[in-house]
């Protein structure tokens, strides 16, 4: 089972590594990868050339925005109500259940997701939680409301906004659709794998994180991106020091009464429905 809306995956400078494209690949699921012309030919190498969307741009020096952006665009031109955009360094997809985090290998948890977000009127964008999020005897949820969702995420292509600015673009978008009412929905039942962040060659690495490890904060690229995000949030983002690095610090309670509208006529199934998933061990 694969999911109904189409999956992006914007890419620089990542034709070697693939993480996101492989961990697709060997799940099945179909997706377009989004590149910028000058690096076509380097990824056209590797992955299937009907695969891949070239870009009209190229270095731009917004990070990832643009290219965010034309993701949106293109996916209102064929005429769908949501898409998945993600990033390209994920190794792996995973379901959390029965405190197992066991890799999957079918697209399966996107389906599910979306037939979950297709019950609502109001969720602007839901995804995945990140694998080292979920402790594996710990007890959750299946989903978390209102709060921010990175790197892999399901939008809804009709909500007024679009990706802005340079740092934090995820965290922006999510608190600006909470701040209008709208609701977002994370999932714990499903992650995802993403590599840590400048841990990688390419992206948008080492335009955006300059400097992480200067004493003076205002040359510190972490410090930078916190600072972006209160000013565009002043009102519930703080900037704080953790671990030793400079990070943002967002007060969700205030959306707690932002609450999902069912559309009408929705009846929800009693019962468990794995969707034919099933555990098993490969050798």
């Amino acid at each position: 089972m694969n999911p109904e809306y189409p999956v992006y995956i914007i890419s620089k400078g990542r034709w070697k590594s693939r993480l996101t494209v492989k961990a697709l690949n060997e799940m099945n699921v179909p997706y377009h990868i989004v590149v910028e012309p000058q690096e076509y030919d380097k990824y056209a190498a590797v992955i299937e050339p009907k695969k891949i969307l070239k870009l009209p741009f190229s270095d731009l020096g917004q990070g990832s925005i643009s290219a965010r952006n034309w993701v949106w665009e293109h996916s209102i031109s064929i005429g769908v109500k949501r898409h998945w955009i993600m990033d390209d360094n994920i190794s792996g997809f995973y379901r959390f259940n029965h405190n197992l985090k066991v890799q999957v290998t079918s697209g399966t948890i996107f389906k599910c997701a979306e037939d979950f977000i297709d019950r609502y009127t109001n969720i602007a964008i839901s995804g995945f939680n990140y694998f080292m999020f979920i402790a594996r005897k710990s007890k959750y949820d299946p989903f978390r409301m209102n709060t921010r969702i990175y790197s892999c995420i399901l939008i809804k292509n009709d909500i007024p906004y679009r990706w802005r600015g340079r740092y934090n673009e995820d965290t922006d978008l999510s608190i600006r659709v909470l701040k209008d009412g709208w609701c977002t929905v994370l999932f714990l039942a499903f992650l995802a794998y993403k590599q840590t962040t400048m841990t990688m060659d390419g992206g948008n690495t080492d335009k955006l994180y300059e400097g992480t490890n200067c004493q003076n904060k205002e040359d510190n690229g972490r410090w930078k991106m916190a600072e972006s995000l209160r000013l565009q949030h002043p009102n519930i983002v703080e900037v704080t020091k953790k671990w030793g690095r400079w990070q943002h610090h967002v007060n969700y309670s205030l959306f707690r009464k932002n609450k999902l509208i069912k559309k009408d006529g929705i009846k929800i199934p009693q019962g468990v429905n794995n969707y034919g998933m099933k555990l098993q061990i490969i050798e």
